[in-house]
């Protein structure tokens, strides 16, 4: 008779699997919140892009600066939306060796620690790269000295 797994240790593995699918919604709002503010970053170089051609020298200078402070953004938001999704898919590939490992009996519970590891250095440098592109975004939108009186 062919191996098969107990169902206590079917749903162990299921047990085991769990903290890494609640990692995968949290991921899943970070790729939600990253794409909303990349989808704000583009609008608003494409009206800064159209407001360029009639804009005064001081404008288009002023405009100019901040396009270039919205390519650099872009940048940014597209490596943590890289990273996040590669944390996603080491995340999806941790769930999937555990159930490999218990349906074809392999001890690689270290293969499955370094990519757990892995998943959460990607997600760290995700979340990095998302606290740089806060910073950048604050640099365009702070209230000018000449204003503040």
């Amino acid at each position: 008779m062919p191996y098969s797994p107990e169902v206590l240790t079917i749903a162990q593995t299921i047990q085991l699997s769990l903290s890494p699918v609640f990692m995968l919604a949290g991921i899943g709002a970070l790729l939600n919140v990253l794409a909303g503010r990349l989808s704000r970053v583009i609008d608003r170089a494409r009206t800064l892009e159209a407001m360029l051609p009639r804009a005064s020298s001081s404008d288009h200078d002023r405009h100019l600066w901040e396009l270039r402070l919205l390519d650099r953004r872009m940048t940014i938001i597209n490596r943590a939306l890289f990273l996040a999704v590669s944390s996603a898919v080491m995340t999806c590939a941790v769930v999937a060796t555990l159930f490999v490992a218990v349906l074809a009996s392999l001890h690689i519970g270290q293969l499955v620690a370094i990519a757990f590891i892995l998943a959460m250095l990607l997600l760290i440098a995700s979340l990095a790269c998302f606290m740089i592109e806060v910073s950048k975004s604050m640099e365009a939108n702070h209230v000018r000295d000449e204003l503040l009186g």
